[in-house]
């Protein structure tokens, strides 16, 4: 009960000593450290997950305006799947959002997800470029076939995600470039920051597993942990429960660029153009 209320204080009182973001963050690590560990699988332990998250918030000092809650919450939700952070891995990232912290599953966090699950014999997601040999047919007899060339020309034109079970199931999927502009634009909140910039082809491919994964066989972790994506939550310290509360900051956010007035901005910039569909 006293760690407890000792949390909730901290994050609900300001400290009589003035500490700059970055301490308060380090100081609320340590007293959650205990609540951190419990939600760890045994390979990963709460010390760990601190350092993730203070390297996480000196390398986007945006995170440290976020509210606290939220970035609490968006660590919690990363440690509890067993996925770090901001990290070259690319498992998991939190990013900030007006003033919250969104959870967002990486390409290789998904990947890590499917193959815990027990079900898939191989799942993975690959670019296509225009001078690849690249076929594919669905219907009745789907079928995929993809030569990659030796030197690959420009940017990739598109992405497809495969995946075999042990069963000897199989299916695939293939969107266009635009097709994932479109939607990334559309369905990502984060899109005009985060992962969608630094490392567009990783994301991209995530997003074509996750329509592939839709209808595949999938444990009631991998579904909750694929759901969780691009969520934005907060830390109840006295209940120690992660609330989702995307839905209300969404609609928040939408009253104030409504009474902004605000333009929106366009769906492709010079900065990242479309492409032509594959041939």
């Amino acid at each position: 009960m006293g760690t407890n209320q000792s949390l909730k204080n901290e994050l609900t009182k300001p400290s009589k000593k003035p500490l700059t973001p970055e301490q308060q963050l380090n100081h609320t690590l340590t007293l959650m450290g205990p609540e951190i560990q419990r939600a760890l699988p045994k390979h990963m332990n709460a010390d760990r997950i601190a350092r993730i998250a203070l390297t996480a918030v000196r390398n986007t000092p945006k995170l440290l305006q976020t509210d606290q809650k939220s970035f609490l919450a968006a660590l919690m939700q990363s440690s509890q799947l067993g996925l770090e952070p901001n990290t070259p891995l690319g498992q998991a990232y939190l990013i900030p959002y007006g003033n919250q912290t969104q959870f967002q599953l990486g390409y290789q966090g998904l990947l890590d997800l499917a193959y815990r699950t027990g079900e898939y014999q191989v799942i993975y997601a690959k670019e296509v470029y225009i001078n690849d040999e690249f076929e594919y047919e669905y219907g009745l007899n789907p079928d995929l076939k993809h030569v990659p060339a030796m030197e690959p020309d420009g940017d990739p034109v598109g992405y497809y995600a495969v995946y075999r079970l042990k069963n000897g199931g199989y299916s695939f999927e293939y969107w266009p470039k635009q097709k994932v502009l479109l939607h990334a634009k559309k369905f990502s909140k984060s899109f005009s920051n985060g992962p969608w910039k630094t490392n567009f082809d990783e994301m991209a491919k995530k997003t074509v597993i996750k329509s592939l994964l839709k209808y595949a066989p999938k444990s009631i972790e991998f579904a909750e942990a694929v759901s969780n994506d691009e969520t934005i939550k907060t830390f109840d310290a006295e209940s120690k429960e992660v609330i989702d509360v995307t839905d209300s900051y969404q609609e928040d956010q939408n009253l104030l660029e409504e009474s902004s007035g605000e333009p929106q901005t366009d769906l492709f910039d010079s900065s990242n153009p479309p492409l032509n569909e594959s041939k």
